[in-house]
């Protein structure tokens, strides 16, 4: 019998590239959670048969167990001795049981991840995943090496299959643990500690990263030089005089003095000479390099100060463009070419183009040059284009100015240096020294590929040693000194790279998590601009521990993870060591917080003077302040609570109902848009859940995933998940009936009139009702087909269906044939993660084969 093996790439495009090469196109393929490509071929010599199939990036996720995923249940401190765990990324994907259906019954595993420590890593998941061995490694479980998704790369790295690396896997297995012990213990600390004393931090989670902090530290440095910069007026010299047509000025050799009087004194020297001795013409050949391939690290920083784009965005771009085939793995530190690649190949492929075939042409036919010796990484040759395209074939234009200049710097890296004649001219007068410099091309060079580079012509007239030339005058200049501007992206990434922070992969998302944790905006030039946040946090760190925020230790985390990937470090005395340093740390911050705190009371306003009365608090019956400010949030000023709100949305007071548990006035959450959904609260329920058992009940639901700050353990419980019996606002007496797509329910949308609706309270779906009805509201009635609730539905009197003009009718939504014919069902916008569904088509919504009560979402309560 044939052996079977199967093929794992890291993304569903790479796959279909992988199979489609490997099959010659002949395959057939078959949706799974991701899709199969199947054909027959030849292995190790022998006929088999293939599975192509991929992951969707990493399988696992590390987090910690349940018992510590309370912020109010669990010491922050504790975190750094919990266990870790693997859980899956995405449950809903069920990655996991698509690896292991399709391994059954194969001989060998090809794993086709991309080539960098984050994919060795990725290899081990998806070994786990198909329950294979890893006794078999290098035998049954091989990996395939690559750097593009070209024909010639694919099958190149069929031929020489090798072992994924254990090492590489477990130095990510070791950063991700020391990150999430770290960065979870000190922002769960510093984000209680804070949101619950001022209103106007703006910022849902005052977060801490072991790299994110660093970088963050750079930002505020730059800033702090500028604020503190004191400006110094200087003043000096400029000699102007004509000869042959050019009128020249000299450049000082003492560029610049201090004090006026000696400025003026030295500028009547020269004038009251008058005349220049010329006493040194200097002419030589110089020229200017051609640049090393291009890495991952001077692609960011182009992209950033040229392009525009923010590093983010740039690899989202290049991976892009690498999944698509146009260019080689966009990850790689190495600058340096192997000896055995083919520039050749690579140019014929981009002769065709309109802008640079010219240039390729004549490189083809004159010979190109060896890149410059740059830095050998060990990984992935430069970032290179692999095929042509165009823009109108990459469909965006973004696309297309990245590809450009990834072909552009290829192009100049193989191309000539530059050469240019250099002329300096030195001359005396008064007893100073002047000078003037010009320069003239022999040979662009790369330049003509590279413009921008490109040496700047300044002619100048003949000169010899000792001519006399008269001045025309003698000006006298002020100027001031001005501070550094503020970092840019561009030069935030070359601090990172120099003190390593982060990876070439990470980089990006570091910069990128400053920005959305309002630690710092991007302005004009992509220049970074700390916040009031940002620069309050990095002051706090240095008034307490220094080290929190400085760039060294985190370099050395960073040499220990290299260590480890080499095999040089066992991977558990590496956490172990640097958690028990942090956890030190930690203990010495909380006890200095205070320092910290009395950065952040001269900066923000707390809670007490923030916000505006909105609703009552139904424990001392006085108004509660809503802070609007991220996250929002309600704060009493007599009970000194603080109550968690959804977010992103707009929140109101609902008709001034009261909860009947606790009496406190209910909220009114909205999400923007016509198919957005609203929902009513009460502040206390929506924290505090008051039915025992309620957590377990409302986590599948996950609502509000983003909630920094749950309490006991729950994610929120507005009114349409609440149990009560009889209240008016409840699960219970407005759910009408089982949602079709998922385990949810669908409620009465109580404030869409005149356009009524039931939505899910799980997922996203939405039953629209009877349009322009007058009222529209649920009975205690139930259908005795389907168990679902009435509903009483008071039709305009205009367009009414009813017979004799009656406008009242009630009846069940799903088999009554009058109101059945008058919903659609759609999906709007949500503010739900969907729950575990049970698939579409069944029954049109009509919940056959379910013996439950159809409106209890909650099966186990």
């Amino acid at each position: 019998m044939a052996p079977k093996v199967l093929m794992v790439a890291e993304k569903p495009s790479i796959a279909l590239s992988i199979a489609s090469v490997l099959s010659g196109g002949q395959m057939s393929t078959r949706r799974g959670s991701t899709e199969v490509h199947e054909f027959d071929g030849t292995f190790r010599g022998s006929y088999a048969q293939f599975k192509v199939t991929s992951v969707i990036g990493h399988v696992f996720s590390v987090d910690f167990p349940q018992a510590y995923q309370s912020w109010e249940g669990t010491d922050p401190v504790d975190l750094f001795d919990a266990p870790v765990l693997k859980s899956e990324c995405n449950p809903k994907a069920h990655i996991c049981r698509h690896l292991s259906n399709e391994a059954r019954g194969c001989t060998y595993l090809v794993l086709w991840l991309d080539c960098d420590r984050e994919g060795e890593n990725i290899c081990f998941e998806v070994i786990h995943s198909t329950g294979m061995n890893e006794t078999e490694i290098g035998n049954r479980i091989l990996r395939a090496r690559f750097s593009s998704v070209t024909e010639k790369d694919i099958r190149n790295a069929m031929e020489t299959l090798i072992a994924p690396n254990k090492d590489e896997s477990l130095s990510v297995d070791a950063r991700q643990e020391i990150d999430l012990k770290v960065g979870v213990a000190f922002t769960r600390f510093q984000t209680r500690y804070f949101q619950g004393k001022y209103g106007n931090l703006d910022s849902r989670v005052i977060s801490y990263g072991p790299c994110q902090t660093p970088t963050l530290g750079f930002c505020v440095q730059r800033y702090m030089q500028i604020t503190t910069f004191k400006p110094e007026k200087f003043w000096y010299i400029s000699p102007v005089f004509l000869k042959d047509g050019y009128e020249l000025q000299l450049e000082w050799d003492r560029n610049r003095v201090f004090d006026f009087d000696v400025a003026t004194m030295f500028q009547k020297m020269v004038a009251n000479d008058g005349t220049l001795k010329v006493v040194n013409v200097s002419i030589k050949e110089e020229s200017k390099g051609r640049p090393a391939g291009l890495n991952t690290v001077n692609m960011l920083k182009v992209a950033s100060s040229a392009l525009g784009f923010g590093p983010h965005t740039t690899m989202h771009l290049a991976e892009r463009l690498y999944t698509q085939g146009f260019i080689s793995y966009p990850r790689t530190e190495s600058t340096a070419y192997p000896s055995s690649f083919d520039f050749r190949s690579v140019l014929i492929s981009q002769q065709s183009n309109p802008i640079w075939g010219d240039e390729i042409r004549t490189l083809l036919t004159e010979g190109f040059v060896k890149p410059k010796q740059g830095h050998d990484a060990g990984d992935h040759p430069p970032i290179t284009p692999m095929r042509a395209a165009t823009e109108s074939v990459l469909g965006s234009s973004d696309s297309w100015r990245l590809y450009q200049y990834i072909c552009q710097h290829f192009i100049g890296s193989i191309s000539p240096d530059c050469r240019y004649t250099r002329t300096s001219v030195e001359f005396t007068c008064g007893g100073e020294v002047f000078s003037c410099t010009g320069q003239h091309v022999i040979s662009k060079g790369f330049t003509s590929i590279m413009p921008w580079l490109a040496i700047s012509e300044k002619n100048l007239p003949q000169f010899k040693k000792g001519d006399k030339i008269k001045l025309t005058k003698v000006d006298l200049n002020e100027g001031t000194t001005k501070p550094p501007d503020y970092l840019s992206e561009s030069e935030l990434i070359s601090l990172m790279e120099k003190h390593g922070i982060g990876t070439d992969a990470s980089i990006p998302v570091h910069i990128n998590n400053i920005c959305e944790r309002n630690y710092v905006q991007v302005n004009a030039g992509r220049r970074l601009v700390p916040t009031a946040l940002g620069t309050t946090l990095i002051r706090g760190y240095q008034c307490i521990d220094p080290d929190l925020c400085l760039p060294d230790i985190r370099g050395f985390i960073e040499h220990q993870i290299t260590l480890v990937a080499k095999g040089k470090t066992d991977h558990l005395q590496v956490v172990q060591h640097v958690i028990q340093q942090f956890k030190q740390k930690f203990s010495y911050f909380v006890q200095k917080i205070e320092n910290m705190d009395a950065l952040f009371e001269a900066q923000f306003s707390p809670l007490a003077d923030s916000g505006r009365s909105l609703s009552k608090c139904g424990k001392c019956s006085r108004y509660m302040k809503f802070i609007a400010t991220k996250p929002t949030r309600l704060y009493c000023v007599t009970c000194e609570e603080v109550y968690n709100l959804p977010q992103n949305g707009t929140i109101k007071l609902y008709k001034e109902l009261i909860c009947p548990l606790d009496n406190f006035e209910l909220l009114l959450f909205s999400l923007s848009g016509p198919d957005a959904k609203s929902y009513p609260l009460c502040p206390f329920c929506y924290n505090s859940p008051p039915f025992e058992g309620i957590d377990k009940l409302l986590t599948p639901l996950t609502l509000n995933p983003k909630n920094p700050n749950p309490k006991k353990g729950t994610n929120g419980m507005p009114c349409f998940l609440c149990p009560h019996p009889t209240c008016r606002h409840s699960m219970i007496t407005q759910g009408v009936c089982a949602c079709p797509e998922c385990s949810g329910t669908l409620i009465l949308d109580p404030i869409s009139a005149p356009k009524w609706r039931l939505y899910c309270n799980s997922c996203n779906c939405m039953v629209l009702l009877p349009n322009g009805a007058h009222k529209i509201s649920t009975t205690n009635k139930r259908c005795e087909n389907c168990d679902s609730a009435i509903i009483e539905v008071d039709f305009n009197k205009n367009n009414t269906p009813l017979s004799d003009g009656k406008t009242l009718y009630e009846g069940c939504i799903l088999c009554d044939e009058l109101l059945h014919g008058l919903i659609e069902m759609k999906h709007g916008k949500s503010f739900f993660v969907r729950g575990r569904g049970r698939g579409r088509g069944r029954g049109r919504g009509r919940g056959r084969g379910r013996n439950v009560d159809p409106k209890m979402s909650f099966r186990d309560f």
